[in-house]
């Protein structure tokens, strides 16, 4: 199954909207991107031994390539119809795996605001209903506390420590991984936390993940 890149949807809730970047977001998300160069550059993913540089054009048209091939979907977050974020459903498989994964930012003005989970929600409802996948996945750096607040309200649960998952911001980073399958939310994510009914502690991280994110991961000598 694929998804072409003129079919994304726009996905909304209240002041909140999703929708799918465009090639002419290039000038606008860039700004947004080094307006926010402090707050996000300890989140970004970057290529082991190489650099860092902001190229939304260049970012832009890898993400529409994604999703021509019906592996991701690349979308904007807009806030009073002003461009604040981008989320990114990646890794999107069918099959007997039907699962994605959800990577997402916000500009520092407007975090604590609720609108990264409620942009989390639309995209795993969507995912859910309408593409029918059933397992979504989260991976946050420990020392990430913003994005661990947002699995926290959405009860996305954890899973598991993962060792130097990914490279961020220039070294191989530990991350949690945190999940939530169709068949535990039949209404949905965002209605189930409108009503209150997260189950509480849902994504607690195990004492002894914690503590071991604390320390590097022992590499044997080489």
């Amino acid at each position: 199954m694929t998804v072409p890149t003129a079919v994304l949807p726009t996905l909304r809730d209240g002041d909140v909207t999703l929708r799918p970047i465009r090639a002419r977001d290039a000038k606008p998300l860039e700004k947004v991107l080094l307006a926010n160069r402090g707050w996000l550059r300890q989140w970004e993913a970057t290529y082991p031994g190489g650099g860092s540089v902001v190229d939304a054009r260049a970012s832009i048209r890898n993400l529409l390539a994604h999703a021509r091939s019906g592996n991701a979907l690349p979308f904007v977050i807009e806030h009073d119809g002003q461009l604040v974020g981008q989320l990114n459903v990646s890794s999107i498989t069918f099959g007997s795996l039907s699962s994605a994964t959800i990577g997402y930012w916000v500009a520092q003005e407007v975090a604590g605001r609720g609108i990264t989970p409620v942009s989390v929600a639309l995209a795993t409802d969507y995912c859910f209903s309408s593409l029918h996948l059933h397992r979504m996945e989260i991976c946050i750096r420990p020392e990430n506390a913003p994005s661990l607040r947002v699995v926290e309200k959405l009860g996305f649960r954890y899973e598991g420590l993962r060792r130097r998952f990914i490279h961020i911001n220039g070294d191989w980073r530990d991350h949690f991984a945190f999940a939530l399958v169709a068949e535990e939310v039949p209404r949905g994510v965002l209605r189930r936390w409108r009503e209150g009914r997260v189950p509480e502690d849902a994504a607690r991280v195990t004492a002894e993940d914690r503590a071991a994110s604390a320390y590097p991961l022992p590499i044997a000598d080489r």
